[in-house]
């Protein structure tokens, strides 16, 4: 007996709905990358193990999907490890590539290879699937789209301005208010660290912080507990949750804190002059806020990090994200290249505004016209219209079979398809076509131009069906 069909944990398939209204998003991103000045490229969906390994921390690398080694290579699988139990080791020895965890690192290993081509600063996008083994949930899949923006090769603040009003711009194109710009920076996190005597422990630190709102504030005292952060440093860090009020006043209050700490108040300072800017420019329909939780687990952020929130009235993890690394191409050979770059999250965004029915209506409608099928004659006169109506610009179809009218108009009515055209010996003899409305169910008769003008016009909501 064959098996019952089933898909990959983690994985899913899309209807051709789904696909237009993923569509929607990603061209409403694209669009605005454009408009900002970002080209695209693309790499490829796997790299070599060592590209990846290291750079997103321990659990991190735990979620990156290896492809096994075949043929020969399989022979170089270290056994001894495995009857040590060092499983991780073993692993590794099976693969020498795996599935690309995000799409930052494979880009920094793009600019690197590429630096005798590119003119910097340097600003790409890039919209292609990642893949992490991750526990599948609402909201988070192990194979995703990301949607990429950066900039390399500047260390001007100004690219987070311009970030954040890029985040604006797409959010108020999604008609998508209520969206939090949540902001914060490493160095800031960094002398939180220094404050409460974990300064040796900043990746501990942040990879804790990093699951607040996961795990919950006593979850994460206990793991910080744990990685040998002492009961008085995190009393400390405790201490500091409370500091409240909008972002000048909570930007004071952590002045007086870290006054003795120099990489605190450049981080303050880069908040700062970017907090000024927008307050000058102004934005859309998106809030900039302060969060001095905001930790971003990734290894590599070093200056800004940002998170992006959906609406309070929609329950769900982040939509977006990014942040400053100073010297992420240095791990392939190339120094002093600071970048900065967001993520749009797509499959979660789709979910938002599903949730909040923000997706134009008519969205999915693909089909314009379809022509009915009486025989071989009518078939071949209405494709030869077709045929033209499709050099127009109009999507157009001929139903294969010559079935009952009943029938296909049902099928029309089942694809959304608003106009049918009808075809018989009429209208081949006066050379018209008989075009019918699927949502008021009028129905006229049109010559070749007239045909043309009407399917031209505006589209009506389907609202009903004849």
């Amino acid at each position: 007996m064959a098996s019952k069909p089933r898909n990959s944990k983690g994985t899913r398939d899309f209807n051709s709905q789904q696909i237009a209204k993923r569509d929607y998003i990603f061209n409403t991103i694209k669009s605005n990358f454009k408009r900002f000045g970002f080209a695209p490229i693309e790499t490829p969906s796997f790299e070599l193990l060592e590209t990846l390994l290291g750079k997103y921390g321990e659990e991190g690398d735990r979620l990156i999907f290896k492809i096994m080694n075949s043929g020969e290579k399989v022979k170089k699988a270290d056994l001894k490890a495995l009857e040590n139990n060092q499983l991780a080791r073993f692993s590794n020895s099976l693969s020498e590539k795996a599935l690309r965890y995000d799409l930052t690192v494979p880009f920094a290993r793009y600019v690197t290879q590429n630096q005798n081509d590119i003119i910097f600063p340097f600003k790409r996008y890039q919209i292609q699937p990642v893949w992490r083994a991750d526990r599948p949930q609402k909201g988070r899949f192990q194979e995703f789209f990301q949607c990429d923006a950066d900039a390399v090769g500047s260390d001007s603040l100004w690219q987070e301005v311009e970030f954040i009003q890029l985040y604006d711009a797409v959010f108020t194109d999604l008609k998508l208010n209520g969206v939090s710009i949540k902001i914060n920076n490493r160095k800031v996190l960094a002398a939180i660290a220094e404050r409460i005597g974990a300064q040796d422990k900043l990746i501990d630190f942040t990879v804790t912080l990093d699951k607040l709102d996961k795990i919950g504030v006593e979850k994460v005292k206990e793991e910080m507990l744990s990685k040998g952060i002492s009961s008085d440093g995190i009393a400390l860090f405790t201490s500091l949750l409370k500091i409240s009020g909008d972002f000048k006043a909570q930007l004071k209050a952590l002045s007086s804190l870290f006054r003795t700490s120099q990489i605190g108040m450049e981080g303050l300072c880069e908040l700062e002059f970017i907090a000024d800017k927008i307050n000058h420019l102004g934005l859309q329909s998106t809030t900039l806020k302060l969060d001095i939780t905001l930790a971003r687990g990734l290894n590599y952020y070093t200056g800004s990090i940002f998170e992006v929130s959906a609406p309070d009235t929609v329950v769900l993890g982040s939509i977006g994200g990014g942040g400053r690394y100073d010297d992420l191409t240095s791990i392939f050979g190339l120094k002093d290249v600071s970048g900065v770059g967001i993520s749009f999250g797509l499959d979660r965004i789709a979910l938002v505004l599903e949730e909040l029915k923000l997706f134009p209506e008519n969205n999915s409608q693909i089909t314009q016209v379809l022509f009915t099928n009486f025989g071989s004659k009518e078939s071949l006169y209405s494709y030869k219209a077709i045929q033209s109506l499709r050099s127009y610009g109009i999507v157009a179809e001929l139903y294969p079979d010559s079935l009952k009218l009943k029938k296909q108009i049902t099928y029309a009515n089942k694809r959304d398809i608003p106009y049918v055209v009808l075809v018989g010996d009429q209208e081949m003899t006066s050379n018209t076509y008989s075009l019918k409305n699927m949502l008021d169910g009028s129905q006229k008769t049109l010559d070749f131009k007239s045909l043309v003008s009407q399917l031209n016009k505006e589209k009506t909501p389907r609202n009903t069906r004849v």
